[in-house]
């Protein structure tokens, strides 16, 4: 049986200039942070973007969606 693990989730996040963005491996996933961010936190207009820096994903509220 697999113990359950109670430690806080902590997201991988890369750097983007000088703050750290939570990463997505993959444009889906992304998209669907987005909409729960949205339902969940009522946060609307964030749109995705490939990381520049690395092969994942970031949210951005400032509708820059490649």
């Amino acid at each position: 049986m697999k113990r359950n693990d109670l430690r806080a989730y902590e997201p991988k996040k890369c750097w983007v200039g000088e703050t750290q963005k939570i990463s997505y491996p993959t444009r889906e996933e992304a998209e669907v942070a987005a909409k729960v961010a949205e339902y969940e936190h009522h946060i609307s207009g964030l749109s995705v973007y490939k990381c520049e820096y690395g092969d994942h994903w970031h949210l951005t509220a400032g509708g820059k969606d490649k």
